[in-house]
């Protein structure tokens, strides 16, 4: 397949990104173009009509996504043909098999690989049903703290915030990642003790502010006279380091196949989120990523979501020139989740070589960020409106508010006033205002994009989920590089390794040593 600069759909593309439609002008975005630019799956709707995209665009994206076979390629990957690798140099030549954590429902024709895997999943649903089955019976814990870092945090910390409407009466999780030790005591300083479980989730059982984490837990579990063995869960790799009945409650399998940031459908989420909301709800959850699956499938790409944003954000990316994309919920509840997929986006798809082991010479994963609307409208609205960089908005929006306790106040409720803001802002960035006063003019032509679903519920949340992971998987497959490794977290924590060492030095009274790591001593020679 030629590189990406070189595809016909590509250099096609770029002559209609010299043309561009303008949407700020009277009559181009219309009622007529809302309806006719929307798509439909899994009980979510994606609005797509604000992007600069005209008929003769999204056929011209169609055809990349067929010259670079993006549907084969996510069928590959869902099969578990080895997604993972790059030629020509050493890479993990792993499957990525994520998907096969919530393939439990309705009947689909699966290759031995991923019918294996999927299999192995079931086992471990299994024996936490049975887990939360025991400790239900005991009614002794009400609490859980999450001790694991990147993927191991982020994710199933955003779906717990998103679905703390779901949870169980007196049923809490804790989220500790960082090796700071004042996030430590400050989660220790607010439960007790006899009521708490402590999951530790490493899947090479080697990751070491999990496990410095997991001695300073350790420690104050002694300190009030309680054997940890009786609170420690393990959630790791089969063999890990961690792989210890002798020093865990229970221990709970990943595979090497489970990238971090897709683990929160596999046990790395699922203890916690399970302990939560119920197995009946975490079900729930995992059928809705399951229903986005099946949608990443679809050789239809008007009806596949996942693939449909994965080409808008392409377009605004490599065609348009816009480095960055701010992910706006307009939910409370989804405060957590752009931090998210902050990290599965720029983790997967912030690479420099291809799978050839190529340089690109071209743009690869934007700049992810963002945070909850109606907040942003006072804070960094005033750049993405006015501001010289254009910047791409995906909104996220529910008709239904989760808890249904609401009120009337000047003729709307709160819910429709959330939803007016929401519309607004959409139509604002697109359309602009023309104004004599250059102060108040607004350019417009700010391209955005809105998915909508009736309620965030278990089911939606996990189909959320799910049409982001594809959405970024299709990026890749499209760009052809690796999104599934990450290569680029591995430097810092080397150093880290060598600047540790000489803490320890300096703490065995040996002093520093600036020869084995001149740079780092310079550092430290200013923190003793």
């Amino acid at each position: 397949m030629p590189s990406f600069r070189h595809l016909k759909s590509v250099l096609r593309l770029n002559e209609l990104a010299e043309d561009l439609i303008d949407l700020s002008e009277e009559g181009t975005v219309t009622p007529k173009r809302l309806d006719a630019m929307v798509a439909e799956a899994a009980g979510l709707k994606l609005f797509y009509g604000m992007e600069r995209v005209t008929e003769s665009t999204l056929s011209a994206l169609f055809d990349l996504a067929e010259e670079t076979h993006a549907i084969q390629k996510m069928i590959a990957m869902q099969e578990g043909e080895i997604v993972n690798a790059i030629e020509g140099c050493a890479s993990e030549r792993r499957p990525a098999l994520h998907t096969a954590m919530r393939d439990f429902f309705d009947q689909r024709t699966k290759t031995p690989v991923a019918a294996e895997s999927t299999e192995l999943a079931y086992r471990e649903l299994e024996k936490l049903r049975a887990f939360l089955t025991e400790i239900e019976k005991k009614g002794q814990y009400t609490d859980i703290i999450q001790i694991g870092i990147g993927g191991s945090e982020l994710g199933p910390k955003a779906i717990y915030v998103a679905l703390e409407a779901y949870h169980k009466p007196h049923r809490r999780v804790h989220f500790l990642s960082n090796v700071d030790p004042d996030d430590a005591a400050h989660i220790f300083s607010q439960v007790d003790l006899e009521k708490t479980l402590v999951v530790v989730v490493s899947k090479s059982g080697t990751t070491l502010e999990t496990l410095t984490n997991e001695e300073f837990a350790k420690e104050k579990f002694k300190l009030a006279g309680l054997e940890p063995k009786n609170h420690f869960v393990a959630v790791t790799g089969k063999g890990s380091p961690m792989d210890d009945p002798e020093h865990y409650l229970a221990s709970f399998y990943i595979w090497d196949y489970i990238g971090g940031r897709y683990s929160v459908t596999s046990m790395v989420g699922g203890v916690s989120l399970a302990f939560a909301f119920g197995m009946d709800r975490f079900l729930e959850f995992l059928r809705g990523a399951n229903a986005m699956d099946k949608v990443a499938l679809k050789s239809d790409i008007k009806s596949n979501l996942p693939l449909l944003s994965a080409l808008l954000g392409i377009w605004n990316r490599n065609f348009l020139g816009l480095p960055t994309v701010a992910i706006i919920p307009y939910s409370q509840a989804l405060a957590r989740f752009p931090a998210h997929l902050q990290q599965l986006d720029m983790e997967s798809n912030g690479k420099r070589i291809d799978k050839r082991a190529e340089a690109v010479d071209f743009d690869t994963g934007p700049i992810i960020w963002g945070e909850p609307g109606t907040n942003g409208q006072h804070s960094f609205y005033q750049s993405i409106h006015q501001g010289t960089t254009r910047v791409p908005v995906e909104f996220i929006g529910f008709i239904e508010s989760q808890y249904r306790d609401d009120l009337s106040y000047e003729g709307t409720t709160c819910q429709q006033k959330l939803l007016s803001n929401l519309f607004a802002q959409s139509i604002a960035l697109a359309v602009g205002q023309e104004s004599d006063n250059p102060n108040q003019f607004f350019p417009g032509n700010r391209p955005n994009r809105l998915l909508l679903g009736k309620r965030l519920d278990p089911y939606t949340m996990g189909a959320i989920l799910s049409y982001y992971e594809h959405k970024v998987a299709f990026q890749g497959f499209i760009w052809n590089i690796n999104s599934f490794d990450q290569e680029g977290v591995q430097l810092g924590k080397k150093l880290a390794l060598k600047m540790i060492d000489q803490f320890r030095s300096q703490n065995e009274g040996n002093g520093l040593d600036p020869r084995a790591f001149p740079l780092g001593a310079a550092y430290l020679k200013h923190a003793l």
